[in-house]
């Protein structure tokens, strides 16, 4: 009999987390007080929808590829707890966050262009973002 309860399977799932659906704490507020998300949609993949109960609450993030190169992002913060969401791929010019530009979100902490993408400053709740990719986008390399 194997066993079901091996690092292979574990490894999988960190990277399922980690790189794809991109849920990670800071490393310099351990324990999900402070929240990463960073997806990574490679070629072959077209949604991901992953979430991670931390002492805290859950952590959510979802993306999905529509057919006309545009991203839809979800991403739950839950309550005392603060994060940035990397919008790959993203212009700042298109991304839209419940259907209203960034500039007119206001609980949005802090937004900045980095390469091809977006990050985003956020605060505890669930946001929906939307955008029209600017290119394929490379992975991004979480540091």
């Amino acid at each position: 009999m194997n066993s079901f309860n091996h690092y292979a399977y574990g490894a999988i799932g960190e990277w399922l987390y980690r790189y794809v659906a991109g849920i990670r704490s800071d490393e310099k507020s351990p324990g999900f007080h402070v929240v990463h998300i960073e997806p990574q949609p490679g070629p072959g993949l077209d949604w991901v929808e992953a979430s991670l109960d931390t002492m805290y609450g859950r952590v959510g993030s979802s993306w999905y590829r529509r057919k006309n190169n545009e991203m839809e992002v979800h991403v739950t913060i839950p309550a005392n707890v603060t994060g940035t969401v990397v919008l790959p791929g993203a212009s700042l010019q298109t991304v839209m966050e419940g259907g209203l530009p960034l500039h007119k979100v206001p609980l949005l902490q802090g937004v900045q262009t980095i390469e091809s993408h977006v990050k985003i400053d956020l605060g505890s709740g669930s946001y929906h973002f939307t955008y029209k990719c600017v290119e394929e986008s490379e992975p991004v390399t979480i540091k």
